[in-house]
């Protein structure tokens, strides 16, 4: 059943029409004429609409023109005298779904819209499938909240009212702890769990293309909007829309976000029509949103509406007796996908991981699971193997001596702690230095200047000559190393129009790094608000 706009200027046809569709359980909504059904059209969203075609003031193919600038997608049917099937076929031509012909059976009639809906559900279905079909989606679905222990069962019970309720959910905590599956078990357990779930990362894209993303544009709207497309909030109507990395949105899309929040309606890039809409929020942060907003880098209203109910993830290191539980299921993920057998930890190797700080969390683990299981030749997994990726600490000199080395130069957290003493909240993290050399040799062509002492210098964009497709830069002596990062990474995002992720990847850096880089500069008046 769906949800239907009739239009016609006759109230005895209006509401024949309307007794009929409401006898077959759709939800009928009425309006005497055209500017009535617009206004309708925006405020109530129907699925379909079936509309007469001779109305005075603005006809049936005018008003299909107008809803057309609206919704490319959204089905109409006609209904049409004998004498005005030649217009009816014009309709047809204009994107009209179907029209039936006056005087019709209440049957005839409902075939005719229930086609249009079934054909309106799978449109949809399919823009849904589109918009969810990427790499971060489909590792988030093959997840689910794994783990038995205390903090594990307090997470799960705190959830619960959270998932039956429609409020906005902020969802705290470090990276790699999870927040984007907790959201997807909100979702999967809440009234909504038969609608859409849509994520957007918004660290991921710049502020014109994530507005675009979030709320869709018009055709025109800009250069190379070649089509009506709608946004991530039109396409989670009756659903659920995660924003992950919410702390990253730039502060004029803060302010379109918190009206949304509030009026719950939007509008489209480049129009000017409000479209009401039903979107549950849930938003995810590693970072402190309340020292963000102390610091005037997050607004304070957008803030405490977001934090309506507010949960924590916790880090993998408070919940140490899930590890085992964890390693599992990440090894079964691997067995599942090369068709091998399952590997698994031995004793020494699982004793390892359970005194290991994890500073990258659960998503640290399950690469590490991973990397065992491609590199272990048997079916156990021995400490040997796993230690020196997370320290070595806990083996026996003879075995730390002949283990193999670490990939990250055998640096990792300290694995023991004297009998007796309490486990750490906080394990230190090991500095991490992200270095350019794979993109500073397709980037950066370094002249050196004459004498043995080479300095960073000055980079100028010249057009690119050595085959990669990015810019080159050629420097002349006087920039430090971090000005040539920032001007190489400028200049590969103009190469790249704005598009973080083809930027990051041509960088070789994550576009999460190079979303918290352009973040800083940006606070530091280094490079231009737009990028």
């Amino acid at each position: 059943m769906g949800k239907v706009l009739v239009v016609d200027d006759k109230e005895l046809m209006r509401d024949s029409v309307a007794a009929i569709l409401g006898r077959k359980g759709h939800t009928v909504i009425t309006a005497p004429d055209a500017r009535g059904a617009l206004a309708r059209l925006a405020e109530k969203r129907p699925e379909c609409v079936v509309t007469d075609l001779q109305m005075p003031g603005m006809n049936g193919l005018e008003l299909l023109d107008e809803i057309r600038r609206i919704d490319a997608e959204l089905p109409v049917v006609f209904m049409t005298a004998f004498g005005s099937i030649e217009t009816a076929v014009e309709a047809m031509r204009k994107g009209a779904f179907d029209y039936v012909t006056k005087p019709f059976s209440g049957d005839e009639l409902s075939i005719s819209v229930e086609r249009a809906l079934e054909h309106a559900r799978l449109l949809r279905e399919n823009q849904v499938l589109r918009a969810v079909a990427t790499p971060q989606t489909r590792r988030a679905q093959s997840h689910r909240m794994i783990g038995s222990g205390p903090l594990m069962e307090e997470l799960r019970a705190k959830l619960a009212p959270m998932a039956a309720s429609h409020g906005t959910v902020l969802i705290t905590g470090e990276s790699g702890t999870g927040k984007e599956v907790a959201a997807r078990h909100i979702h999967e357990h809440s009234p909504r769990a038969s609608g859409p779930f849509l994520a957007i990362n918004c660290a991921a894209l710049s502020s014109a293309l994530l507005e675009s993303e979030l709320f869709g544009h018009e055709k025109g709207a800009f250069t190379g909007a070649d089509r009506l497309r709608k946004g991530r909030f039109e396409l989670a109507d009756g659903g659920t829309l995660l924003l992950d990395e919410i702390s990253e949105i730039p502060p004029d899309l803060q302010a379109k976000l918190l009206r949304v929040l509030q009026e719950k309606s939007f509008e489209r890039v480049g129009s000017s029509i409000a479209q009401k809409v039903d979107v549950r929020i849930l938003a995810t942060t590693n970072r402190d949103l309340a020292r963000e907003v102390d610091a005037g880098r997050f607004r304070g209203d957008l803030f405490f509406r977001l934090n309506v109910l507010p949960i924590r993830m916790p880090a993998l290191r408070e919940r140490a007796s899930d590890v085992a539980e964890l390693a599992e299921h990440f090894l079964g993920l691997v067995a599942d996908r090369e068709g091998g057998r399952r590997k698994r930890l031995s004793k020494d190797a699982l004793a390892l991981f359970e005194r290991y700080g994890w500073p990258g969390n659960v998503r640290e683990l399950q690469n590490l699971c991973e990397r065992a299981a491609v590199l272990t030749a048997g079916d156990v997994i021995e400490a040997a193997l796993v230690a020196p990726w997370i320290g070595g600490a806990g083996l026996p000199s003879s075995e730390r001596a002949s283990a193999p080395p670490s990939a990250s130069g055998g640096m990792g957290l300290p694995l023991s702690r004297p009998s007796g003493s309490a486990a750490p909240t906080a394990a230190p993290l090991v500095p991490v230095i992200e270095t350019f050399s794979s993109a500073a040799d397709a980037l950066i062509g370094v002249a050196s200047p004459s004498g043995s002492h080479q300095q960073a210098t000055h980079a100028a964009s010249q057009p690119a000559g050595d085959g990669t497709g990015l810019p080159t830069l050629v420097c002349d002596g006087r920039l430090t190393l971090d000005e040539i990062e920032r001007r190489s990474i400028v200049a590969t995002l103009e190469r790249f129009r704005g598009h973080r992720q083809k930027s990051a990847k041509a960088l070789g850096i994550g576009v999460r790094t190079l979303g918290l880089k352009l973040k800083k500069w940006k606070e530091e008046s280094l490079v231009p608000a737009e990028l």
